[in-house]
């Protein structure tokens, strides 16, 4: 999957400027259904916040599964992947994905790749399939299917972080592809300023939120 030339957006962080169009992570999906309003503190407003507890030991857990995997994996570009995927199971980890179409891309945690089907496995704090945590795995999928003209079924699964517990999963359908279209054309709205970056209303969330103390739109506690 070549991808082509992209350029930094001038005023917002970590998007980029590819084929004309902005591009945005994939994870924002989910930071889109925890509070839209953080992405804009975070990205047009650039305030900083030190990661979470939960964001440090995601990192840790991806870098150490990123290490094992690497000791066993033979060496191939994803077009090989792909063409022995035809007739056999094979495993890739940190698989980078890239929509232009859409403008998003990210890194898929895991996926397997069958003959049959591609399983994208999205890697997860806990046990809880949250809505903003499917429609991310369900970009991830997009973008896959977007980057690959492969007729295979595509299995969005979200799996417990350590574990092998894949606590969630379901085909990538019809359905799940318009919504997360859908979803995505919001947050491009927000971020061409057609349409205004809506705050949780959940108390809970702003507690819990690394930009609560920069954050001029907080729920009542």
């Amino acid at each position: 999957m070549k991808n082509p030339r992209s350029n930094p957006h001038p005023t917002i962080n970590q998007i980029k400027i590819i084929g004309n169009k902005n591009n945005f992570p994939i994870s924002w999906l989910n930071t889109q259904g925890f509070c839209e309003y953080s992405i804009y503190l975070e990205n047009v407003r650039g305030i900083e916040a030190k990661p979470t507890k939960a964001m440090k030991e995601g990192t840790r857990e991806h870098a150490v599964l990123e290490s094992k995997f690497r000791k066993d994996a033979e060496p191939a570009t994803f077009e090989e992947m792909l063409e022995t995927s035809r007739t056999a199971e094979l495993l890739s980890r940190e698989l980078p994905v890239q929509s232009v179409r859409y403008g998003i891309r990210g890194f898929i945690d895991e996926i397997w790749m069958t003959p049959d089907e591609f399983i994208i496995i999205d890697d997860k704090p806990g046990n809880r399939a949250y809505p903003s945590t499917i429609n991310q795995v369900y970009g991830y999928c997009l973008a896959f299917k977007d980057s690959v003209p492969e007729e295979r079924r595509i299995v969005a699964s979200l799996r417990e972080r350590g574990t092998d517990n894949v606590f969630w999963s379901s085909y990538f359908d019809d359905v799940a592809e318009k919504n997360v279209i859908e979803l995505i054309n919001r947050v491009h709205n927000l971020l061409d300023g057609n349409i205004g970056y809506i705050p949780t209303k959940n108390p809970k969330k702003c507690r819990s939120c690394r930009f609560n103390s920069s954050c001029d739109r907080k729920a009542d506690f």
